[in-house]
């Protein structure tokens, strides 16, 4: 069977986070996501409904952010990178959360076109990407929705992104840190909102424990 994709927006800018920060990017923004972080800025893509479901034209045309989404195979979307002229070879797919369906026929087929990818990912949901593929956690603990981070997910993640506005926020981080074993990885603290107070207090802590700062460059820039 034909893996199709709910897709809520596809497009080309620059990645504004973490260790890609600068890399010309293509963003594939899957539909659906349980997790419920209060300061989510993608809430328009937590809830699947069917009468939202649109052309995959209409979906990546619309000039406002909504809850449309398209379904899409591998094929379709590649075939659109072409359409579209796309220059950036490499690919974020991101969310909503991505991880809760298996991205790994994804993955390789982008891979097999030239194409680098990276997963954007909460760590609750079991990863399924293909081996070359960069993965990003962003660990969201004690959200609403009541998911666990999975020691699979921070134990494959290339990379730690973790937002921070609280003291309670990096107590979280050091927590799990400590939990799932993976001191070594490298950790970015990305300020929640760019407000001065939690960017301080990040700017603190990586000098602490030798940590990155990732501070949402693309939104100090004004791009999407």
């Amino acid at each position: 069977m034909t893996t199709r994709y709910k897709i809520n927006e596809i497009f080309e800018t620059i990645q504004g986070e973490g260790a890609f920060t600068g890399q010309p990017s293509i963003f594939i923004r899957l539909q659906g996501c349980p997790v419920g972080c209060s300061w989510c800025d993608t809430k328009h893509t937590w809830v699947i409904n069917l009468d939202d479901k649109v052309s995959a034209e209409t979906m990546f045309n619309k000039a406002n952010e909504t809850a449309q989404w398209a379904s899409m195979t591998v094929a379709e979307i590649i075939a659109l990178f072409s359409e579209q002229g796309f220059k950036a070879k490499h690919v974020v797919i991101t969310g909503g959360e991505p991880a809760m369906v298996d991205l790994k026929p994804l993955c390789e087929a982008l891979e097999e076109e030239g194409y680098s990818c990276q997963l954007e990912t909460s760590g609750t949901f079991e990863i399924k990407v293909s081996d070359k593929c960069w993965v990003t956690v962003s660990p969201k603990v004690n959200m609403k929705g009541g998911y666990e981070i999975l020691s699979s997910a921070m134990c494959r993640a290339n990379e730690i992104k973790h937002p921070v506005a609280t003291e309670q926020h990096v107590d979280d981080l050091k927590a799990l840190l400590t939990q799932h074993d993976v001191w070594q990885k490298q950790v970015y603290l990305q300020p929640i909102s760019q407000k001065q107070r939690a960017t301080e207090l990040a700017i603190r802590t990586c000098i602490e424990n030798n940590w990155r700062l990732s501070i949402q460059v693309h939104k100090y820039i004004g791009i999407e």
